[in-house]
């Protein structure tokens, strides 16, 4: 986009945290270095766009208000634009008002006020490692004791999380519990079986058709710890943090209670639908575009998909962020267009992209599982590989995958033409996108 436009990146927090990793931290503090780096050198001298260290409290149609931090000292700033992509995300703790959760940290304002880390400031990095070392402590202290430690949904962060305590702290007494009759969600059965008999070797307990129900005696007796876990972790849902966007571009529903941004298949944010419409009408002109987990995900319902519902995951994120980057120049081009230029064409759709059907999850820093080919129906895709294998290709996923963000050649070099695709052979996209 800089090569064409003046860029602005606005962020509340001055680092990149790369979050599928960030379980590992927890249990080897060492390996957070690998995960971060500071955005103002990579963003203003690496990649030569603008940076803003600052809270967006309200987005409107022509511009963001902005609480600075650092410099700024807290002051507003009133930031206009032509065209806006929202990435902001979405938070990991459905309990929570905020989503406040271990696997990203809390950043924005409000939700400090009301942290249960508040005094810890993860909006700077130095904040976001002494918490993780904290938490590293507090681990410790409960492998000391053998204490039980129970861990609530076993999706794929679930096993994940569960198999790296037991790998590091193996004097630790760990249950793992889902709602669901087996582990790993709607994953292929074959991967669930894998999980599953790496958990019972190495002494995971683990209990299906379970309810959390932290109150109620009966359920703590129903999983075999009559006097309950020292420590829970809770590893089921996400929450929508689109708090600075009007409420008429909100859904009324959807994963943790709604307040998901409502989009069309160009990833223009619209209004709410009109009644039994699957599409609300554009906002903001069309010049405001939202893509990966701010968004609701999926367009229609389940008898009558426009768009079917994408993973909260980082492929279809970026995948997303790249069809909207396209949008924006052919629309950019639309309303300027040049004398005697070729039409541009209209906007590109969308689509269920087909990274969002690979999930590569680690049994601890020695085996893995590799799921390629999934997508929204259950059961879907294969097991392409397990063990060491797959722990390697999640390893080499991360460390290119940060090289790519630091705006360095290996990384690019890996990943330029995965989502310039030239032919598409799986997923819902055109065959030449």
């Amino acid at each position: 986009m800089k090569a064409d436009f003046n860029v602005t990146v606005v962020d509340a927090k001055e680092y990149f945290e790369y979050t599928p990793g960030i379980l590992r931290a927890f249990v080897k503090p060492s390996h957070y270095d690998a995960l971060t780096f500071l955005l103002e050198p990579v963003l203003a001298k690496r990649m030569g766009v603008r940076f803003v260290l600052g809270e967006v409290k309200r987005l409107e149609a022509q511009g963001a208000d902005v609480k600075l931090l650092a410099e700024g000292g807290g002051q507003m700033q009133r930031l206009e634009f032509d065209y806006c992509i929202i990435c902001s995300g979405c938070n990991f703790g459905p309990y929570h008002r905020w989503g406040e959760s271990l696997w990203a940290p809390t950043v924005l304002e409000d939700a400090r006020q009301e942290s249960d880390w508040g005094s810890l400031d993860e909006r700077y990095l130095e904040g976001r490692k002494q918490h993780i070392l904290r938490e590293h402590q507090d681990i410790i202290a409960l492998n000391d004791r053998k204490a039980s430690v129970l861990v609530v949904g076993a999706g794929f962060i679930g096993v994940e999380w569960v198999t790296e305590l037991q790998y590091f702290f193996r004097d630790l007494d760990l249950t793992v519990i889902d709602f669901l009759p087996r582990c790993m969600g709607p994953l292929p059965d074959k991967c669930a079986e894998y999980c599953a008999n790496y958990m019972q070797s190495v002494g995971i307990k683990e209990h299906y058709c379970v309810k959390y129900d932290p109150n109620r005696q009966m359920f703590w007796n129903q999983i075999g710890l009559t006097d309950k876990a020292a420590r829970t972790y809770v590893c089921v849902g996400v929450r929508a943090s689109n708090y600075f966007m009007p409420k008429d571009t909100l859904t009324d529903k959807g994963p943790g209670g709604g307040g998901w941004i409502h989009f069309n298949q160009k990833l223009q944010v619209t209004t709410k639908p009109p009644h039994s419409q699957p599409v609300g009408p554009v906002w903001a002109e069309g010049r405001v575009f939202a893509v990966g987990d701010c968004n609701y995900g999926c367009i229609g319902t389940a008898q009558n998909w426009v768009l079917s519902p994408v993973p909260k995951v980082c492929y279809p994120g970026e995948e997303q962020a790249f069809h909207a980057c396209r949008n924006v120049r052919i629309l950019d081009k639309q309303l300027y267009r040049e004398e005697g230029a070729p039409p541009p064409g209209d906007l590109k759709d969308t689509w269920w992209p087909w990274g969002a059907g690979i999930f590569a999850t680690s049994l601890g820093p020695k085996d893995g599982c590799l799921v390629v080919g999934s997508t929204y129906v259950k059961g879907s895709g294969v097991v392409a590989s397990t063990g060491l294998l797959a722990h390697w290709e999640k390893s080499f996923i991360e460390r290119s995958k940060m090289s790519e963000c630091q705006d360095r050649c290996f990384g690019k070099m890996v990943w330029h033409f995965v989502h310039r695709t030239p032919v598409i052979l799986w997923g819902q996209g055109p065959c030449i996108p």
